[in-house]
């Protein structure tokens, strides 16, 4: 039996305890550009290499379930969601399965020591 597959790294989010001073080192330092972020209820930016968004920021701890460090999750671009849901409920692992407005999906679990890991499924993929 083939495993789900993960096939790369779709972002980092780290919470900014000094926001202006988060991104002046990652524009001004690293090269990234703060860019296009949804209404999430919250303050923060995302954070783009070219095209792609590779770092989330969270400027306050008012989000939902923050972590206790400075990384709150990392996140991977997956395929497969039946498979993915299936191994987990097969091995008992506690996820949350959470369905976005453009029609993605995303699984949110934690890793044995913890970290917060987000599996990102694109819109094509359906529990169907």
């Amino acid at each position: 039996m083939l495993l789900p597959m993960i096939i790369g790294m779709n972002h980092f989010t780290a919470i900014a305890a000094d926001p202006q001073a988060a991104l002046h080192f990652y524009e001004n330092l690293l090269g990234l550009k703060a860019g296009n972020r949804p209404d999430l209820g919250f303050a923060g930016a995302w954070l783009y290499a070219g095209e792609t968004t590779v770092l989330h920021l969270y400027f306050d701890r008012q989000v939902p379930n923050p972590a206790a460090g400075v990384i709150d999750h990392i996140a991977f671009t997956t395929q497969d969601l039946k498979s993915f849901k299936a191994r987990f409920d097969a091995l008992g692992y506690p996820y949350k399965l959470q369905h976005r407005e453009g029609g993605s999906w995303q699984l949110f679990c934690h890793d044995p020591s913890g970290a917060k890991i987000e599996l990102n499924f694109s819109e094509s993929e359906s529990l169907d």
